[in-house]
C-alpha cells in the first residue's frame, strides 16, 4: 500500500470514527430518526452532484425497488439505531460495538447462503460475544434498562449492517461504486421520510447539532463513501478492510477528546478482544481467491 493510499485509509478512518462523535451531538436533539433523514439526503445530494459534475449516468432509477431495499437494510435502520443508541451510551462505547459488524456479516452469511463458518471463524464468532460481556458486563457504568436497551440497538445496527452488506454484493454486481452509494443514501432518504416527517423537531436546533448534521453527511457519509471507493480500487478489497480495526479506536479517542468521555478498563479489553475475534472472522483459507461477495462484504464494517 502506498503512503497516499495509507493516508487515505486513516481519513477514512477518522471520517468514520468521528461519525459517532457527531450521531451523539446531533441525535438528542433533533431526534434518531430526524437526525438520520438528514444524514442520507444530504449524502444523496452531495453524490448526486457529483455524479452531475463528472458527467457520469447512474441509471438509479432502473434498480429503484433494490435501491429502497438497500438504503433500508444498510443505511437507513442501522444508522437510525446507532443514534437511538447513542441517546444513552458514549460514542467510544457505540463505536466499539459497532465493530462487531463482520461479525454478524459472517452469521448472516452462515443463516442466508449457508456459508458454514469452520473453527477459525467459529472461535471469532465466540470470542467476539466474549468481547461484548466484557464491554457490557464488567462496565462500573450501572447496566440498567435503558442502557442495555441502547446496547441491543447498537448490536442490532451491526446485525442490519450484515444483512445489507450482503444484500448489497448481490445488487452491486454490474454497478458502478458511486451508483451504489448515490442509491442506498437516495432509497434511504425516501425509506425514511415519511418517519422523519412525524418525528421532526419542533425547535431550532443549535449551532453544535448543525455543525454535527453537516458533518455527518458530507464528511463521514458522501467523501467517506467516496475514499472507501476509491481504496476498493486501488488496493482491494482485504487491505481497505484494516479500516474497521481503526474505526473503532478514532471513535473511543473522538468522545474523549471532544465529549470527555471516559475510558475504563473494560474499555480497552473489549476493545481489544472484539478486534481479535474480527481478525479471526476476517481471516481467509490458504489459496483462497479474491473471495465470494459474501466473504467480501463480511470483512467490511460500515458506520
Amino acid at each position: 500500500m502506498s503512503r497516499k493510499d495509507f493516508g487515505t485509509l486513516l481519513l477514512l478512518a477518522f471520517a468514520w470514527g468521528a461519525s459517532f462523535l457527531f450521531m451523539r451531538i446531533a441525535s438528542p436533539e433533533l431526534g434518531p430518526v430526524f437526525t438520520t433523514e438528514l444524514r442520507v439526503t444530504l449524502a444523496a445530494a452531495v453524490l448526486l452532484l457529483y455524479a452531475a459534475l463528472k458527467r457520469q449516468k447512474l441509471g438509479i432509477w432502473r434498480h429503484a425497488k433494490q435501491f429502497l431495499l438497500l438504503g433500508a437494510v444498510n443505511a437507513a435502520l442501522p444508522f437510525t439505531l446507532i443514534c437511538l443508541a447513542e441517546l444513552h451510551l458514549s460514542a467510544s462505547l457505540a463505536a466499539i460495538l459497532n465493530a462487531t459488524t463482520p461479525i454478524f456479516t459472517a452469521l448472516a452469511a452462515w443463516g442466508i447462503q449457508q456459508e458454514k463458518p469452520g473453527l477459525t471463524k467459529s472461535a471469532g464468532l465466540v470470542i467476539g460475544l466474549l468481547g461484548v460481556g466484557v464491554l457490557v458486563g464488567w462496565s462500573p457504568v450501572p447496566m440498567e434498562g435503558k442502557i442495555l436497551l441502547s446496547v441491543f440497538f447498537s448490536l442490532g445496527a451491526a446485525l442490519s449492517y450484515g444483512f445489507g452488506g450482503l444484500y448489497a454484493s448481490r445488487v452491486g454486481r454490474g454497478l458502478e461504486p458511486l451508483t451504489l452509494a448515490a442509491g442506498q443514501q437516495l432509497g434511504a432518504a425516501v425509506v425514511l421520510l415519511p418517519l422523519a416527517i412525524v418525528f421532526a423537531p419542533r425547535h431550532l436546533p443549535s449551532a453544535p447539532a448543525v455543525y454535527s448534521v453537516l458533518g455527518l453527511s458530507i464528511f463521514c457519509t458522501s467523501i467517506a463513501y467516496l475514499l472507501y471507493f476509491r481504496l476498493i480500487r486501488n488496493v482491494g478489497a482485504v487491505k481497505t478492510v484494516s479500516v474497521t480495526f481503526l474505526v473503532p479506536v478514532f471513535g473511543l479517542v473522538w468522545g474523549v477528546i471532544f465529549l470527555h468521555e471516559q475510558v475504563y478498563a473494560n474499555t480497552i479489553a473489549g476493545l481489544v478482544i472484539i478486534l481479535m475475534s474480527v481478525t479471526l472472522v476476517n481471516r481467509r483459507k490458504k489459496g483462497a481467491g479474491p473471495g465470494n461477495p459474501g466473504e467480501v462484504s463480511a470483512r467490511q464494517g460500515k458506520i
